[in-house]
């Protein structure tokens, strides 16, 4: 079922999306070649904690940590790791939810590690600008291939580069996977309509190669990620949006110089 927010709602939620955007930036400084994967997980949950917030993708469907953490061909779901350290030249995704008073807002970026090839930072820069290819099109009125149709232009016609098919957007509160799916490709004027006060998150995952991926099995901590099925680099850029009557309204903004234009 689809809920529509209220305007205190859309405010509750942004204030949790604002302890999630503390925790993006604050990983710009701790991420560098030698970290290990589990400092970022141990950054992320105490920084959570000071802000009288919880993560709520902890205990979800079994997941038993904070954040999710996926380098190079990693496309999503990889996990916190003790003892496998960042290298010069990895490009690793940090995905994570949050919970304050109830409210829930949901973000991943993308980070460079040390210095990161041209093909690698291109990547990036093609993810994060489709992101907003996307945003742009949440407006009320519009349908959700609109969303979709923008960015797989943006990224496989103008760049030649795979958007990943299987893992998608949705819609999020009261808890973080809500209706309506939410995808990163698509066909303009096609899906559901949006609604000023529908509440959704936006992630394109996005690949130098094929837009293909597989399972990977990790048997030491029994879980399943996933890795682009050629091996090729992935990146993801993912924020937690409201529709208003007012445009689109990044809840998880980083960066309120970037984002004005899209701010409550």
């Amino acid at each position: 079922m689809i809920t529509l927010k209220s305007a205190r709602e859309i405010e509750l939620m942004n204030e949790s999306g604002s302890v999630l955007a503390g925790v993006h930036r604050g990983l710009r400084d701790l991420i560098k070649p030698g970290l290990d994967t589990w400092e970022i997980e141990t950054f992320a949950n105490q920084y959570i904690a000071d802000h009288q917030a919880t993560p709520s993708e902890k205990g979800f469907d079994g997941y038993k940590f904070g954040t999710c953490i996926s380098i190079n061909d990693e496309v999503a779901h990889g996990i916190p790791r003790h003892g496998l350290k960042l290298k010069d030249g990895d490009i690793v995704k940090v995905d994570m939810c949050v919970n304050k008073a109830g409210f829930e807002s949901d973000s991943c970026w993308t980070y460079a590690v040390g210095n990161i090839s041209p093909e690698a930072r291109e990547l990036m820069e093609v993810t994060k600008a489709s992101l907003y290819k996307g945003i742009d099109q949440a407006q009320v009125g519009n349908r959700i291939g609109d969303i979709g149709a923008a960015i797989e232009e943006y990224v496989e016609t103008e760049h030649h580069m795979g958007d990943v098919r299987e893992l998608i957007g949705h819609g999020i509160q009261p808890s973080i996977h809500e209706e309506p799916a939410v995808p990163a490709y698509g066909e303009a004027g096609h899906g559901l309509r949006l609604r000023a006060g529908m509440t959704i998150t936006i992630e394109p995952m996005v690949t130098l190669g094929d837009w293909k991926i597989k399972d990977r099995f990790d048997e030491k901590d029994d879980w399943t990620y996933y890795v682009t099925a050629d091996g090729s680099l992935s990146a993801q850029y993912e924020h937690t949006l409201a529709i208003t009557d007012d445009g689109p309204k990044i809840l998880t903004s980083q960066d309120p110089e970037l984002d004005a234009k899209y701010l409550l």
